[in-house]
């Protein structure tokens, strides 16, 4: 927009839009709704613009507003002639008239229509190259033994990255590794529910209940030379399986699949049960967790 010859005031104008508007759409999605305080119209729409703009705003999406009353050489340099009149602005220019689109689907749509198109390197993907080779790192920690440094990773990640499922279900496995049992599970129920159906959140769960399941005062010893006296004894095989599964997963496997090979229905179906939590505590798409489940598969199927 031009300058020359504007008054003070409208070189202001012109000023704020370029920071609102013109800066952040060189790399975000703004949508930019002109409205004004007597528009009924602008009112039903404005609160659905703003949870449209809240829910998106992790994929590079921003809401600004023009009062065309207060703003009146931005109006006119747009030629508005009514409002609610919206737009989408991407690197300095409109990309889509939202005018007509007035429910929070319609406007969804289009959004993730936009948003395809344009590929925008959101905040979200922007923090998710950072911490990904972080996660990497604290996991390979992890898997070689060392717990209490996998916790430290963990714990410094979670900081940059407080609501990530991947960095919590790896800090919540270090924790239960670490010996750590009460603080993970005091982290776990403290957890918004939105993040309870996550995978990695599940997989970490379902570690901690079995960590909590696991008999105390029972050495493996004692419950082996059980099995090995009566393989029919489907009692001290659960048991053996509670024990095995921290540093022993075959024996754990081995065990639940030797229950149900013998009664699959045992305890209305607690071996089965117990197994497939065994598996999302490894992880299902682990090779040892495909290679499990294909071992059950042949028991149940054959």
């Amino acid at each position: 927009m031009a300058t020359l010859g504007m008054s003070e005031a409208e070189r202001e104008a012109i000023g704020r839009f370029d920071v609102d508007v013109i800066q952040p759409s060189m790399t975000n999605l703004v949508i930019l709704q002109f409205t004004a305080e007597w528009c009924g119209p602008c009112k039903q729409l404005s609160p659905i613009l703003d949870k449209v703009a809240g829910d998106y705003a992790s994929k590079g999406v921003k809401l600004v507003r023009v009062d065309v009353d207060k703003e009146k050489l931005i109006a006119a340099q747009f030629r508005i002639q009514s409002i609610p009149t919206v737009y989408a602005f991407h690197q300095g220019q409109p990309v889509v008239d939202m005018t007509s689109y007035r429910t929070e689907g319609q406007i969804t749509r289009v959004l993730d229509q936009v948003l395809g198109q344009l590929k925008l390197e959101s905040p979200e993907a922007e923090q998710a190259a950072q911490v990904e080779p972080l996660i990497a790192m604290a996991e390979q920690v992890l898997a070689e033994g060392d717990a209490e440094r996998a916790v430290n990773i963990f714990r410094q990640i979670h900081e940059m990255a407080p609501d990530d499922d991947e960095v919590i279900g790896g800090l919540l496995r270090a924790l239960l590794a670490n010996g750590q049992v009460d603080e993970a599970g005091a982290m776990l129920d403290a957890l918004d529910p939105t993040l309870a159906g996550k995978p990695a959140i599940s997989r970490a769960k379902a570690a901690i209940e079995l960590a909590g399941a696991a008999p105390d005062g029972i050495e493996t010893s004692e419950l082996e030379t059980r099995v090995t006296a009566n393989p029919d004894d489907l009692e001290a095989r659960f048991e053996l399986a509670g024990v095995a599964v921290s540093g022993k997963r075959d024996l754990a496997a081995d065990m639940l699949l030797g229950i149900i090979d013998r009664d699959r229905d045992w305890h209305e179906g607690k071996a089965r049960e117990r197994f497939l939590q065994l598996l999302e505590a490894e992880g299902i798409a682990d090779p040892w967790s495909r290679e499990q489940r294909r071992r059950l598969s042949a028991l149940l199927f054959t």
